[in-house]
């Protein structure tokens, strides 16, 4: 059962999906393992975009999760592998809605997008785009492109970048990603035209070693179309 209708029947069986990720001690749980699990959320609750924090959270709950999933029959171990997955990636799931549910998180959007977009590419991308909203420094907007390239969608990237990208307020890593997201889409003009818009950013020292980076990508690019 794929990721979204199996996180909807499960919403049905429990008041708040955010019961999901919660922390539930057992009687065999360590006390050292609470506390840090009660500090890393006590830090996302500071900073929801704290990756680090989230993603060492993410591996508590997935743990637990994939711990709490049954496995009755030995002879039926491939199937109970993937309903631990399943059962880790509701978990994550849960944490990451729990925390978007604050107006400056960019980080949980992401990871809820990464978790849904084989499921509901649509919804993904507007979580992504709703994560670039939110974060002025530009940081989401290249982590969001990130996620739909590595995802084999790089025409979406390159929409989600150009509609989003501020190049003078936006850090050049962004400019990196929509120059990529181009090259990848094979628009090797388009990529020579981002490149340009990059030398605007005021930060030069930063933008130089990203922006010669790009012209070797590029003019590989270029190269292999012309076949030389």
């Amino acid at each position: 059962m794929a990721l979204m209708p199996r996180l909807r029947q499960l919403m049905r069986r429990t008041t708040s999906a955010s019961t999901i990720g919660a922390r539930r001690p057992t009687t065999g749980e360590r006390r050292g393992d609470t506390l840090h699990e009660d500090a890393l959320r006590a830090m996302l609750v500071d900073d929801p975009n704290n990756i680090r924090a989230f993603q060492a959270l993410s591996e508590v709950v997935r743990r637990r999760a994939a711990e709490g999933t049954q496995v009755d029959d030995p002879l039926s171990a491939p199937t109970d592998e993937i309903e631990r997955r399943r059962a880790a990636d509701l978990a994550v799931w849960a944490l990451g809605e729990e925390l978007a549910g604050n107006p400056r998180a960019w980080y949980p959007l992401i990871e809820l997008a990464r978790l849904s977009l084989a499921d509901d590419q649509d919804a993904a991308i507007r979580r992504l785009a709703t994560a670039a909203d939110r974060d002025p420094s530009g940081a989401a907007l290249a982590e969001a492109i990130a996620v739909l390239r590595d995802a084999g969608l790089p025409v979406e990237a390159l929409g989600l970048g150009v509609g989003h990208w501020r190049v003078r307020d936006h850090t050049p890593e962004v400019g990196r990603q929509v120059v990529r997201a181009a090259l990848d889409a094979d628009r090797i003009f388009d990529a020579r035209h981002h490149l340009e818009s990059l030398a605007l950013h005021p930060d030069t020292k930063a933008v130089a070693p990203i922006h010669a980076e790009l012209e070797t990508e590029i003019a590989q690019a270029e190269q292999h179309i012309s076949g030389t």
